[in-house]
């Protein structure tokens, strides 16, 4: 997971994509890979049935103009209610390198005439290649990188040669 750097962080490189998940880097007070390690372990100490399931959701995904793709935080339950329904074996999803995306079909844009969900819903194989560069760089920074995060990115890579 990656987010740009904002002026709410104190730093002349608003903009730059940050590699580490909800900015914490900062606050590990320990080695990075020992935490990776620890958060990896989580999932062995239950069933996978108990574990919660994650969406993930870029909201702020922009057009070549620099306009936003989603109409805006209003409009959140829309996917929302796509999730809720799939948890609930209700909705369908494509398939694709990245986890599952809703068809058209199974998002309720009723009253919103002006949203292209096509971009919404296309995956960048270009995109996706440099962010998986991009995310290999920031694990070959990290001594002790666990194994099982490489080989996610190695598929990763795979699902878009």
């Amino acid at each position: 997971m990656g987010s740009e750097i904002t002026a709410a962080t104190i730093s002349k490189n608003i903009g730059q994509v940050r590699r580490d998940p909800f900015a914490m880097l900062p606050f590990i007070g320990y080695n990075v890979s020992d935490y990776l390690k620890h958060w990896l372990e989580v999932a062995t100490w239950t069933e996978e049935s108990k574990l919660p399931r994650i969406f993930h959701v870029n909201w702020f995904l922009r057009d070549e103009n620099k306009r936003f793709l989603w109409p805006g935080f209003g409009q959140n339950i829309r996917v929302l209610a796509w999730a809720i329904k799939r948890l609930q074996g209700k909705a369908g999803g494509v398939e694709t390198p990245l986890g599952y995306l809703p068809e058209e079909k199974d998002l309720d844009m009723s009253g919103l005439d002006d949203v292209d969900l096509k971009p919404l819903l296309t995956i960048d194989r270009a995109l996706w290649k440099k962010e998986a560069a991009a995310i290999r760089e920031h694990y070959n920074k990290i001594p002790g990188m666990p194994q099982e995060l490489v080989k996610e990115l190695d598929k990763l890579e795979a699902a878009f040669d």
